[in-house]
């Protein structure tokens, strides 16, 4: 009973912890939309316009 009581406090105790972990180990970018008539230009890094022709 000791045991099961200890082993579940430890889960509760570093579960924070390695949720925490998962998230920093992303690959550092951040994920961005622009708004309605605009597009991304990897180029420049912002919304542009849409090109109308």
């Amino acid at each position: 009973m000791r045991i099961k009581i200890l082993l579940s406090a430890f889960a509760l105790f570093a579960m924070p912890g390695l949720a925490y972990a998962q998230c920093s180990m992303g690959s550092g970018e951040a994920t961005m939309s622009c708004a309605e008539g605009l597009t991304w230009d990897a180029a420049s890094r912002s919304c542009v316009t849409n090109a109308t022709s």
